[in-house]
């Protein structure tokens, strides 16, 4: 192995890991019931995953920390004064048809709109209006174009439905243009129209407004500005992390070419793309790594493109919630590169401009745990929690939208007794179900990730120390 090799692997190996999570996770039933009911349930979820993984059946004793534990949480996200918003919000649409009924048409609205102004343009674009050669058919397509215009904005579609019936009702419109009675009557009875009428006659109703409330409490709604504002900002904060870990990563490479006493051993790309001409399935895996490292590979012929090797994959998250949802992409991610043919040479796209890489090195990076810790980082600069969530967000949505965890959760609405028996019922789902997969391995994914994860501070300094004994090594070999 070269010196900068050795340097390479010294360097990740000794890069402080201060998002890391233990990995014992075993703990008696007392110090579960001293945990926040999240806690618990990670650990308990975890104890059962150890067991299945040995073979095993989980201890019985488990199943009833399970239940106090998520029977605890739910108590928590119910609550008026502190609980939580999202969740208050999903069980008043399991207890209320017509808020499931406006979740539902919520979903659609959209595409509906899209729909109506798509029909609405057909019929009465202006182009269309100056192109009609009578006044009173102007008059009438600029009368719907100026109604559905004010519904688009306004969303008050009930106006534009109004708008129809009366051009309708207009005397001989049949005798007078067939076509256009036919249209109109063809956009007043369309489903879209009649869904986004039945919306807006929903939003008035008491529980509707309390529901959207809620989800207004909990967060901008997906297409307002509140949310296109977020969006952005989530970018600009990503931006800001890539450009750390691309800072880092320079001076990494140019501590290696130091160690290899040859400034063009190792260079850094950004936004590196993945060809089509890898073979495997691309869909819905990682095709765009955030940093690489590469190492120049020797050259047979001065003559020659210089070809490159994949020494290290980074990818910049804001946060460690984006990286855990982010793990199975990039696992897919490396499988997609381990595609590669290994006597061929692929031209990858970057920041930077083309580079060729050795189908060699896609192949060698590998998905095993031992493997990803000296080929893959998460870079993130958010700061290390003195407490570590240790139940991730997916997965603690997935237990309290269970069916009976709704069900648990609507009897405490009204003031019940809940029966903690109901949530038996996830518990088997937990054990037996292979949708709870993900629930199930959630602590060992986190864990991994966790693993993976560096802060560029933390980098940079690591570098930093490197340099400076690689310096005092080269002054005493001079001495």
């Amino acid at each position: 192995m070269s010196s900068s090799a050795l340097l390479l692997e010294s360097i990740l190996r000794d890069v402080p890991r201060r998002y890391r999570l233990p990995q014992d996770v075993a703990a008696s039933g007392m110090q579960l019931r001293q945990s926040s009911p999240a806690t618990a349930l990670a650990l308990v979820i975890e104890q059962v995953r150890e067991a299945t993984a040995h073979g095993a059946t989980p201890d019985p004793a488990l199943k009833p920390l399970f239940i106090d534990a998520l029977a605890a949480m739910i108590a928590d996200a119910v609550r008026a004064d502190s609980g939580d918003r999202a969740f208050q919000a999903m069980v008043l649409r399991h207890r209320a048809a017509q808020v499931r009924e406006f979740a539902s048409l919520s979903a659609q609205a959209d595409q509906d709109r899209r729909q109506i102004h798509a029909a609405v343009n057909a019929i009465a674009h202006p182009a269309r209006q100056q192109r009609a050669p009578q006044a009173w058919q102007r008059e009438a397509l600029e009368q719907l174009h100026s109604s559905a215009s004010r519904a688009h904005h306004e969303s008050h579609y009930a106006g534009l439905h109004n708008t129809l019936r009366t051009l309708l009702s207009v005397p001989d419109l049949a005798a007078k243009d067939a076509d256009i009675e036919r249209a109109l009557a063809d956009l007043l009875d369309s489903p879209a129209l009649a869904r986004l009428c039945r919306l807006e006659t929903l939003a008035s109703e008491p529980l509707v407004q309390q529901y959207t409330s809620l989800l207004d409490a909990y967060g901008p709604r997906p297409g307002t500005p509140a949310a296109v504002a977020q969006g952005r900002a989530s970018q600009r904060r990503g931006a800001a992390v890539e450009a750390m870990a691309v800072q880092a990563l320079e001076a990494l490479a140019q501590t290696l070419n130091a160690a290899q006493e040859n400034l063009q051993a190792y260079r850094v790309v950004s936004s590196m793309r993945v060809p089509a001409a890898i073979p495997g399935k691309h869909e819905r895996a990682k095709t765009e790594w955030d940093v690489v490292l590469l190492e120049r590979q020797h050259a047979k012929s001065l003559d020659t493109a210089p070809v490159w090797n994949v020494r290290l994959l980074v990818e910049a998250k804001a946060s460690v919630e984006s990286a855990t949802t982010d793990l199975q992409r990039l696992m897919r991610g490396l499988r997609l590169l381990a595609h590669a043919e290994e006597n061929v040479v692929y031209t990858f796209e970057t920041q930077q401009g083309p580079v060729q890489l050795n189908g060699a090195s896609l192949r060698a990076q590998g998905t095993e745990e031992s493997g990803l810790m000296k080929a893959v980082l998460y870079c993130c600069d958010s700061a290390a929690e003195s407490a570590p969530r240790m139940l991730n967000a997916a997965s603690r949505m997935q237990l309290l939208s269970a069916q009976a965890s709704l069900e648990f959760a609507s009897a405490q609405w009204d003031g019940q007794r809940a029966d903690p028996e109901k949530l038996n019922a996830v518990w088997e789902q937990l054990t037996q179900s292979p949708r709870w997969h993900a629930v199930l391995h959630q602590y060992a994914t986190l864990r991994l990730v966790r693993e993976l994860m560096v802060h560029p501070d933390d980098l940079m300094a690591t570098i930093r120390n490197a340099t400076g004994r690689s310096r005092c090594t080269a002054n005493e070999q001079t001495r």
